[in-house]
């Protein structure tokens, strides 16, 4: 089972997967402005309870702070409460995604250690450039759990000598969606999994994307579908694979 959590919401745009940022476009769409951070009315509810009961059950994952960073500058003055409250929830999983993970040595809380155990931090890597800048860091870092989060993916991106050190768990892949989505070729796709299966690390292709190029053809596939048709390419190279 899982949960969310949005402690604070919106975003500041840092790098190329940003331009058609989500939160943007969703505030966009009810008049509002993606840029504009924000603490959320939902901030304490890993702590909160209904008819005596925790709103979120023990052993559920929580996915942190999706609507935006949880490493934003904005919300520094806020982090070191949800800490607390991850510390405080150790019957909870929390999982966040980056792209600022050059910020995490000096946000971590005092008692952080060798990193939270339950704790997965996603470092995201959408072009050969940023895996190249982000991902030295990200596995100097002391993290109980460390994710790599290609999406959206704008090109091929070649993990293989960061998997080869060990320390990634996972890589997770997704193609862009929305207006003017960039282009998801699915030979990216296979190339990242045969090596995540060379070196033993988990894969996830989360999402096609809307414009995904397959055998030189492009589909334009509808949101409601794209989660169901990574699924299914995803069977695809697991049989291939012989998995």
């Amino acid at each position: 089972m899982s949960a969310s959590w949005n402690p604070w919401h919106g975003c500041k745009r840092v790098s190329e997967g940003c331009l058609h940022c989500y939160v943007y476009r969703m505030d966009e769409a009810f008049g509002k402005n993606g840029g504009e951070i924000r603490i959320n009315s939902d901030f304490l509810l890993p702590l909160r309870e209904s008819k005596g009961q925790m709103r979120i059950p023990s052993g559920e994952t929580v996915y942190t702070c999706f609507s935006s960073d949880f490493l934003l500058e904005d919300a520094d003055q806020w982090r070191p409460d949800a800490w607390r409250m991850m510390r405080l929830r150790q019957d909870l999983r929390f999982v966040f995604f980056t792209k600022r993970i050059e910020r995490l040595a000096d946000c971590l809380p005092k008692d952080w250690g060798e990193g939270y155990p339950n704790v997965v931090i996603g470092c995201t890597c959408e072009t050969q450039k940023r895996a190249d800048e982000r991902l030295p860091v990200f596995l100097s870092l002391p993290i109980a759990e460390r994710w790599v989060i290609c999406e959206p993916i704008l090109e091929f991106i070649d993990l293989e000598k960061y998997l080869a050190n060990g320390g990634i768990a996972e890589v997770s892949v997704g193609g862009e969606s929305g207006d003017g989505a960039r282009v998801c070729d699915f030979a990216w796709v296979q190339e990242m999994y045969n090596a995540c299966l060379r070196h033993r690390v988990r894969f996830s292709y989360h999402q096609t994307g809307a414009l995904l190029r397959k055998n030189g053809r492009l589909y334009r596939i509808p949101r409601e579908q794209q989660h169901a048709q990574a699924q299914r390419a995803m069977s695809e190279l697991q049989r291939l694979a012989g998995c």
